[in-house]
């Protein structure tokens, strides 16, 4: 567990614990529709968008994201970690090919 997760384990266990799992699969799907009605106002696609709120609206999400990854012991940086070189792997010739 890095830092950042050790403290929202802090934070969720003095206010009573950890909910469950899909309970904690619902706050996050509800921070990411969030997210997503603030980029749409970045965009311009929705009103008028805040830099400030996007920041906020990306660290609920990950916040959200440190509760499930606590709960199951997973250490996002470390799962990050992999995910770059999977995507390193997988796709390396994906953006710099373009066809012509």
């Amino acid at each position: 567990m890095n830092d950042h997760q050790r403290r929202v384990d802090d934070l969720v266990k003095e206010f009573g614990g950890y909910w469950s799992p899909f309970e904690m699969l619902a706050a996050l799907m509800e921070e990411i529709g969030e997210l997503a009605d603030e980029l749409l106002k970045i965009e311009g696609v929705k009103g008028k968008g805040d830099p400030e709120k996007l920041k906020e609206e990306l660290g609920d999400v990950m916040f959200a994201l440190s509760c499930i990854a606590n709960y199951y012991d997973v250490d996002l940086l470390s799962a990050l970690e992999k995910s770059i070189e999977k995507y390193r792997k997988r796709d390396e010739d994906r953006w710099s090919n373009t066809g012509g």
